[in-house]
């Protein structure tokens, strides 16, 4: 009895959506009106992508010629977005073409979530997958709690310690300074030019 390999693999992009999918059924729901339509990824960093969905409401990745339903572009600054936070990353992302489609991706990409723990219970247990998932929340968390200590504890460096930056309030008051000396440096000269 021979095995044999398929002849392509899927997508990876493809197969972890799909898997993000197949756990969520609203999402499905959401996606499956668009049978038949394409959407095209973007971007100056990665490889062009489209993926087409399907009744199911998942997709898989085409190769279709013409234009695509909907082109998502994902501006230079998007992978240091993505690192300040998902609404960061949404406004680095540029979408064009059919709107309501637009609308039902971008409310997934902002509710979509991996069910990691499901998916450690099958191999760990569940006990063990909500530790571990307990384990991950507070790591992600402490390490957004030093990101925002570092950010602030540097900004607080460049404005008081090194005078790198100016504070707002400084800068607006060497504004209104510089404003008053070009007023009296006018009515000087206005006077000058009377008496001369």
């Amino acid at each position: 009895m021979a095995f044999s390999f398929p002849m392509t693999l899927p997508n990876p992009v493809a197969f972890a959506l799909n898997h993000l999918l197949r756990q969520q059924a609203w999402a499905r729901e959401r996606l499956a009106p668009f049978a038949g339509e394409s959407v095209e990824v973007r971007a100056s960093f990665l490889p062009t992508l489209r993926l087409t969905i399907d009744a199911e409401g998942l997709v898989s990745e085409s190769g279709q010629e013409g234009e695509p339903s909907l082109v998502i572009t994902l501006k230079p600054e998007a992978p240091a977005a993505a690192a300040r936070g998902k609404e960061h990353f949404l406004r680095a992302v540029d979408v064009a073409g059919n709107a309501r489609l637009a609308d039902e991706v971008m409310a997934l990409a902002r509710h979509l979530r991996w069910d990691y723990e499901e998916d450690l219970s099958r191999v760990l247990g569940d006990v063990a997958a909500h530790r571990l998932g307990e384990a991950a929340r507070a790591f992600v968390g402490w390490q957004a709690d030093v990101a925002r200590r570092l950010a602030e504890s540097f900004a607080a460096y460049a404005t008081e310690e090194s005078r790198l930056l100016v504070q707002r309030a400084e800068l607006e008051a060497l504004a209104r300074d510089s404003a008053n000396l070009r007023d009296a440096l006018e009515r000087l000269d206005a006077r000058m030019r009377r008496l001369g």
